[in-house]
């Protein structure tokens, strides 16, 4: 019996355009998913699904070039930019489409003065020798965002490469962005979210130490600080929580946490049917239902009482959702290079 080759790596390659050839090449002559891909919600998966089954059928690799930091950012670094995930998480869920890698171009002034025909002659024909590409249907790229899918399509035209225009993608009346699956979080919908993006809406990090409190009232938490231009809203969620391979339920408070006045915005999770240590760990928090906003209580009685509620009511979320959780390639996973 033959047993099946392993899986090949998934390529990450940094691109800062300093050099005159892509620093890797194992991803030149690919057919190449353009976007930056904020969250890999299920429009991109539309636009990497069809990358993917042209590159398959002319037998070429096929790999997403994205964008870091977020061009919104670069262009406004004043102002706060929730991401839905940060490069590592996009990198992870990406490994898991089935893509043979990514190009993570930096968005530096080099490439934003790149007007939209030397991105094309520049990025995709000279240094990647892009056998196709596939973008959606509303991005834009080039200096001022002039380039628009037409014109990349003409171009493939005239210089011999592939190009599909994906339109948008909806469910139902919903059209799906990554702008909507931000509105969705900062109500605290995350419910939506998910159905936007194709699985529960996630954050990664470490566990620090924090003021113990949980632990006083019998729910010892596992405190991670966020970024802070998480737009997630302050409130208590039913949370299903990766840690390496292991899944484990829990209940989540985001917030300040009125009852004891504190300014601190921190997210402590309470893993249910948990006993070990997880400083320093790293969690994959993913957030499958709303519970119910922050509340400041009388008495610590009364919170503890209501602790409880939450933990009763987040199995019974999760014992509905199932084995909902993040497609995410496994820790650990390589730096962009």
């Amino acid at each position: 019996m033959n047993e099946s080759s392993p899986a090949a790596p998934f390529v990450v390659i940094r691109d800062t355009l300093d050099l005159r050839a892509p620093p890797n090449g194992a991803l030149t002559g690919a057919v190449i998913a353009l976007g930056n891909f904020e969250g890999v919600q299920r429009g991109h998966r539309a636009v990497i699904d069809a990358a993917l089954a042209y590159a398959r059928s002319i037998g070429c690799p096929a790999a997403a070039m994205t964008f870091e930091p977020h061009p919104r950012a670069f262009f406004n670094p004043g102002k706060s930019v929730f991401r839905l995930t940060d490069v590592m998480g996009k990198l992870r869920l990406l490994a898991s489409t089935g893509l043979d890698g990514a190009i993570v171009m930096s968005f530096n002034v080099k490439l934003a003065a790149l007007p939209p025909e030397a991105f094309i002659a520049q990025v995709l024909i000279e240094r990647y020798a892009a056998a196709g590409v596939v973008v959606g249907y509303d991005f834009h790229f080039g200096k001022g965002r002039a380039g628009t899918p037409d014109f990349l399509q003409s171009e493939g035209r005239r210089l011999g490469f592939a190009v599909d225009i994906v339109p948008a993608f909806r469910d139902g009346t919903q059209r799906i962005s990554s702008g909507a699956v931000r509105d969705a979080l900062t109500e605290g919908d995350v419910g939506l979210a998910s159905r936007l993006l194709g699985y529960p809406w996630f954050v990664t990090g470490e566990v620090v130490h924090g003021d113990k409190r949980g632990r006083e009232l019998g729910f010892p938490t596992a405190n991670i600080r966020l970024d802070p231009q998480c737009g997630l809203r302050h409130g208590v969620y039913a949370v299903r929580v990766g840690l390496g391979e292991q899944r484990y339920d829990g209940v989540a408070n985001f917030g300040r946490r009125p009852m004891f006045d504190t300014d601190v915005v921190l997210l402590e999770v309470y893993l249910f049917d948990f006993d070990g240590d997880l400083y320093g760990k790293t969690l994959d928090v993913a957030f499958v239902a709303w519970i119910r906003p922050e509340l400041k209580f009388d008495t610590v009685a009364e919170l503890m009482r209501q602790m409880v509620e939450d933990a009763r009511v987040a199995r019974a979320f999760l014992a509905q959702a199932g084995e909902a959780f993040p497609p995410l390639a496994p820790r650990p996973f390589p730096e962009p290079r």
